[in-house]
């Protein structure tokens, strides 16, 4: 088969490369399309053999750029005849699935994976207006729309004309190497006393860019409110909230209680050396940290949500309304006195279903399927 990856901007295709080395790997052909402008592809696509072509679409739904990717891509599509054109992210959908509508009635067939639609419960009226109708029209121009959550999937399977709506629960993760990564005892007294926090607190970790949508706000308040010395909050990630989120937690006079560590290419050991995950967005499709969390073996505190609900339940966490300092600290409160050993091992288990050989399984029989 020929295939051509879609996405808006070229770092997405970073969650995409167990997939599509697979693919390689059985013997088919994988191109990428995408908008190289202000992120890259990686380097091992090309050094795979996939041809990587520049298209001028924006995140933008207005952007005049978008107008032109749907010439670029219907050009493409026509002078390669691919059999499959799988698109991600909204835009590059959008334009994806206008530029195939001919097409596909010569046989090529169009997925599209929602990581997460704009609208959801709960949403800002705005997101419904501009998006939902997009969504709608464009699914009568897909054969395959695989949504990642429970609700997405409800929704598409109610409201949307899509040919066929599957469940795929994620992009998949490296299970073995969160759940098997040891670190000594040693190794832990030196990362602890690295990151300027005591070998007998009690951390809660977050890994994530530091924007409001994430929500770090919140865990900050209702640690102040526990008022006990011995929890210690470390958030792995970038982004514009940062000396926020630092003047936030020395108005609240806990700022040597909090630790912002930046990007860090070890967050499987961070994992390691955490008591709980915790995650207080507002909006997520399905998010990969807490899946990394749970094969760690972390209880998780997480926002009541789309996707958080997906992943964690009572039996592996605690959760709580993203907009409710009280519940956050309850919540908290909870997991500190919680038996951890008996969610460890649950979390251990149920991340399984998340793993990248089980979703690489389920991807593989649509593509073969080719959405009939």
């Amino acid at each position: 088969m020929k295939i051509l990856y879609v996405t808006t901007i070229g770092g997405t295709m970073d969650f995409f490369k167990s997939y599509i080395k697979t693919l390689l790997d059985m013997g088919h052909t994988v191109d990428i399309a995408t908008n190289e402008n202000s992120s890259k592809v990686d380097d091992c696509y090309r050094e795979w053999g996939c041809n990587v072509y520049q298209i001028d679409c924006s995140r933008s739904p207005l952007n005049k750029g978008n107008l032109k990717a749907i010439s670029q891509i219907k050009k493409l599509v026509d002078s390669n005849g691919y059999d499959i054109v799988h698109c991600h992210t909204p835009i590059a959908a959008m334009c994806t699935r206008l530029a195939c509508i001919k097409s596909r009635k010569k046989g090529t067939k169009v997925f599209y994976t929602a990581h997460g639609f704009h609208f959801y419960k709960g949403a800002p009226l705005k997101n419904w207006i501009i998006f939902y109708p997009i969504e709608k029209l464009c699914s009568y121009f897909t054969d395959v729309l695989i949504t990642i959550n429970k609700e997405d999937y409800a929704l598409a399977k109610k409201k949307f004309k899509a040919k066929k709506v599957e469940y795929v629960p994620g992009v998949g993760i490296d299970v073995k190497k969160f759940r098997d990564c040891e670190v000594s005892q040693p190794e832990f007294k030196q990362l602890r006393y690295q990151l300027d926090i005591p070998e007998d607190a009690f951390v809660l970790l977050s890994v994530g860019e530091l924007n409001q949508n994430k929500n770090h706000e919140i865990v900050l308040r209702a640690i102040s409110n526990i008022k006990d010395a011995q929890i210690h909050y470390m958030i792995a990630g970038t982004g514009e909230r940062k000396e926020y989120l630092l003047s936030l937690a020395k108005e609240l006079g806990i700022e040597k209680q909090f630790h912002l560590l930046g990007y860090r290419n070890d967050v499987e050991k961070l994992y390691k050396i955490a008591n709980a995950y915790v995650h207080p967005s507002f909006r997520e499709g399905l998010p990969v940290s807490v899946m990394e969390a749970m094969a760690s073996g972390l209880p998780c505190v997480v926002s009541k949500i789309r996707g958080n609900e997906d992943l964690v339940d009572e039996c592996g966490g605690f959760l709580f309304t993203p907009h409710l300092i009280d519940e956050c600290k309850k919540a908290l409160t909870e997991v500190l006195r919680a038996e951890n050993t008996l969610m460890s091992k649950y979390n251990k288990n149920r991340s399984e279903l998340f793993s990248d050989e089980n979703i690489l399984s389920k991807m593989v029989d649509l593509y073969h399927n080719l959405g009939d």
